[in-house]
């Protein structure tokens, strides 16, 4: 089965397609919204020779991170499953991010950090090894002092920024994709940004009229 995969939860949007065995990605810098990501699939479907009616499985990185990004993956993933019936599934890019540090060669007892903005930063701990990684310690908001009190590797996308000794490493759309080929999450068909704050969206109030 062919499988179309978007990790747009970080500053290095990508897209990949294909199965387990082969498949292509591509970073989106530059392209501009959900338009541009369609854009974007439909020239990489014809560099790999894929139809869009063998992708069978979208599968959408879900953060935490940007919550923007995460709104446009799974408003593609949406669309493609209305007018393909394909079956959608949403992966944690926590988990994203353990198969990164593997892939890297970073082993041992691994803080996943990802900026959570107002002073604060999403936390999860995995322990990596060659032959595969598990969550150690679910997700969770932590403070700065907090993360720099773990004596453990730290990775995620920009932590050199807070922490000096941390390994960048961004999710990526071709891990995703192979966490969803080898059916390692019970992930399902719920798309939902992950996020462990309430999200509240003010009503604007209706415009003045400034006397004629």
């Amino acid at each position: 089965m062919k499988i179309l995969a978007l990790e747009f939860s970080s500053p290095r949007r990508s897209v990949a397609i294909g199965d387990g065995e082969n498949a292509i990605c591509r970073s989106l810098d530059g392209a501009e919204g959900t338009r541009g990501a369609f854009d974007c699939v439909h020239q990489m479907l014809a560099e790999a020779g894929i139809e869009r009616e063998q992708i069978g499985c979208v599968a959408v990185g879900l953060g935490p991170g940007s919550y923007a990004g995460i709104r446009s993956a799974v408003a593609l993933a949406r669309g493609w499953q209305l007018a393909r019936g394909v079956t959608v599934r949403g992966f944690s890019s926590t988990e994203s991010l353990a198969a990164e540090a593997r892939r890297c060669g970073i082993f041992g007892n691994v803080s996943i950090v990802v900026d959570a903005q107002r002073g604060e930063f999403y936390l999860a701990g995995y322990s990596v090894s060659a032959s595969g990684y598990a969550e150690k310690e679910p997700l969770q908001l932590a403070s700065l002092e907090d993360v720099r009190g773990r004596n453990e590797i730290i990775v995620g996308p920009e932590v050199n920024q807070w922490f000096p000794t941390g390994h960048v490493l961004f999710p990526s759309a071709s891990t995703v994709l192979l966490i969803a080929s080898a059916n390692r999450s019970s992930a399902g068909e719920v798309l939902e940004p992950v996020s462990l704050r309430e999200t509240n969206f003010v009503k604007a109030p209706p415009a003045r009229r400034l006397p004629v």
